[in-house]
C-alpha cells in the first residue's frame, strides 16, 4: 500500500448545502438561516458565551474566592530535599534550579522546615520559617538571607 492509496474514510467528505435555490430545493428563501436576527446577517456572528440574551452562564455561577493582584508567591523547599547535596557545599538559587527543586532562579525562595537536615549547608534563600532556622541551626548549617 502506498500513501497515494489511502482515501478518506467513508462519509467524511459531504456534498455542500446549495443555498438560495428556490423553494423546491428546500433551503431557498431565507437559505437555513431563519427570519431577522444576528445570526442571519452576513459577517455577524456572537461572542463567546453570548445565549441570545439570556444571562450567560458565567454571570449565573457564584463566584468563590479571591485572587490577589500582587501576591508574593514563594517557591516553597523542604529541608529533607537538601540533603542531597555535599556536605559543606554552598546551595543556592541556581544550584536548586539544577536539582529540579525550584521552577524559577527569578522566583524568590522559601526554605520549610519539613524533615531533618543531616549535613552541614551553607544555604542562600530569600526566607525561612521559624523551624527551618532552628533545625538548620542546630545542625551547624549557615544561612545566607538573598535580597527580593
Amino acid at each position: 500500500m502506498k500513501i497515494n492509496d489511502i482515501g478518506m474514510p467513508k462519509g467524511a467528505n459531504r456534498k455542500m448545502k446549495k443555498l438560495g435555490r428556490g423553494s423546491g430545493s428546500g433551503h431557498g428563501k431565507t437559505s437555513c438561516r431563519g427570519r431577522k436576527g444576528a445570526l442571519k446577517r452576513s459577517g455577524r456572528t456572537t461572542r463567546p458565551g453570548f445565549e441570545g440574551g439570556q444571562m450567560p452562564l458565567i454571570r449565573r455561577i457564584p463566584k468563590r474566592g479571591f485572587n490577589a493582584l500582587f501576591k508574593n508567591g514563594y517557591q516553597v523547599v523542604n529541608i529533607e530535599s537538601l540533603n542531597r547535596f555535599t556536605a559543606n557545599s554552598t546551595v543556592g538559587p541556581e544550584e536548586l534550579k539544577k536539582a529540579g527543586l525550584i521552577g524559577s532562579v527569578k522566583e524568590p525562595i522559601k526554605i520549610l522546615g519539613t524533615g531533618k537536615a543531616a549535613k552541614v549547608l551553607t544555604i542562600k534563600a530569600h526566607k525561612f520559617s521559624e523551624s527551618a532556622k532552628k533545625a538548620l541551626e542546630a545542625a551547624g548549617s549557615k544561612l545566607e538571607y538573598l535580597a527580593k
